[in-house]
């Protein structure tokens, strides 16, 4: 089992590494919430990055915004990913370092690294599955030999869609066997975006997708089996009933992280692994227009290195403003939501998956707040907490995992619906 108590060598429960970006300034105050929840309601923290001035600065915000004049004491560590020692120094202090400076593929090896060096605890909010994939390949025995736990992507890439897929599973009587899942957003009278550091990650990421591919290989996996009928892939474009709006593939990285966590549960547990596609929709026949149109830039832009300059440096131009440089208002993210609905099919209980079709549906319905500042601080956040108060939950060996395969025993889904991210079936 895994060390999750603090010692007098290792005085915190959480580190937040890049706790003065934009991102990280709302998982310190979501931390700041429910620091009642943490070990004998005692959740022992602190905030670390290069900046000590950016990081006082982020808990005096804090402080203000949540009327808790305590957070102005929190503890500040210097810490930069240019200096590895100094990384080390902060590992060696934390149970669980919460990493949120991103891009990940630039900055996110050095923080796995330390942390399995360390015997720190690592968790990342990642949507890129180049650097997901990379950090099993690199770090996953080593992660084990150390004890360590490193669990990739646990904000809304990809909590919602893997956790979504594994709770759409214990809710049927059966045999699940294939699940698509569809993601639609919500906004208020102010519409909303997202900063560009989701951006940034996007135009890296499809510039070497090739990169990825070959990274595969490397594991030289064999393909999973499929039980049941093979699920049929949706077009690349296509009016869908489930969610009455034309919708496309998914690009991001719930996919891929759905597929690690059923390789993992058929080799560790037996598990049958479950077929999953993903989609997101998009509305009307006008955003149709403008995915096509922005698409189509940005496949020309993202190949050429001055096209993936013009892209970086007018992200909200090229993004139709879905991206800006300054991210969302409080009230722009205050007004969003996001749902998923999950179809799923399968055999009930004394149906033999192998003949003939799949008899059973189930649908289910994961709902939240604004995803990217709100819900991703939620996820991130109780990921932690159900590492530190449910250890003997986590599977016996550390290593690289995705968070359904780490979480499938414990109660993250009823913590995630107590605190707003809701499952439910319909």
């Amino acid at each position: 089992m895994a060390r999750v108590e603090t010692s007098s060598s290792r005085p915190y429960h959480l580190i937040i590494f890049g706790a003065s970006g934009f991102t990280g300034q709302f998982v310190v105050e979501e931390v700041a919430r429910v620091a009642s929840e943490g070990p004998n309601g005692n959740l022992k923290w602190a905030v670390a990055g290069r900046s000590k001035q950016k990081l006082e600065k982020v808990l005096e915000q804090a402080a203000a915004e949540l009327s808790k004049p305590e957070l102005r004491s929190v503890d500040v560590i210097v810490a930069d990913v240019g200096e590895p020692g100094s990384l080390a120094a902060m590992c060696k202090q934390a149970v669980i370092v919460l990493n949120c400076v991103g891009p990940y593929r630039f900055f996110g090896e050095q923080m796995v690294k330390a942390c399995v060096e360390n015997g720190a605890h690592h968790i990342d909010i990642s949507g890129e599955p180049q650097f997901l994939e990379g950090m099993q390949l690199n770090y996953d025995s080593q992660a084990a030999e150390q004890g360590v736990y490193v669990i990739g992507s646990c904000g809304f890439d990809s909590i919602p869609a893997d956790m979504g897929v594994l709770f759409t599973r214990d809710q049927f009587k059966g045999t699940l066997t294939a699940v698509e899942s569809f993601l639609t957003f919500g906004t208020g009278e102010d519409g909303g975006c997202l900063h560009d550091g989701t951006w940034q990650s996007a135009v890296h990421g499809f510039s070497e997708g090739h990169e990825l591919q070959t990274l595969r290989r490397k594991f030289n996996y064999k393909p999973l089996p499929t039980v049941g009928s093979k699920i049929k892939r949706r077009g690349n474009l296509f009016f869908s009933n489930e969610v009455q709006q034309y919708s496309v593939p998914f690009l991001g990285s719930d996919p891929s992280v759905v597929k690690r966590t059923q390789r993992f549960l058929l080799e560790e547990h037996h598990d049958k692994p479950v077929q999953y596609g993903a989609y997101v929709g998009i509305g009307g026949i006008g955003n149709v227009f403008k995915l096509l149109f922005g698409g189509l830039i940005f496949w020309l832009f993202v190949k050429f290195s001055f096209g993936r300059k013009l892209l970086l440096k007018h992200p909200e131009f090229f993004s139709f403003g879905v991206f800006s440089m300054d991210g969302p208002t409080r009230k722009q993210m205050k007004d969003s939501t996001f749902q998923f609905e999950f179809f799923g099919e399968g055999y009930t209980e004394g149906q033999d998956p192998s003949q003939g079709k799949p008899n059973g549906k189930i649908r289910i319905l994961v709902k939240g707040p604004e995803c990217a500042y709100v819900a991703t601080p939620i996820a991130m956040v109780q990921s932690a907490l159900t590492m530190l108060n449910e250890p003997t939950a986590l599977p016996k060996k550390g290593g690289v995992y995705t968070p359904a395969a780490l979480f499938a025993k414990t109660t993250l889904t009823d913590r995630l619906h107590k605190h707003g991210i809701e499952f439910t079936v319909l």
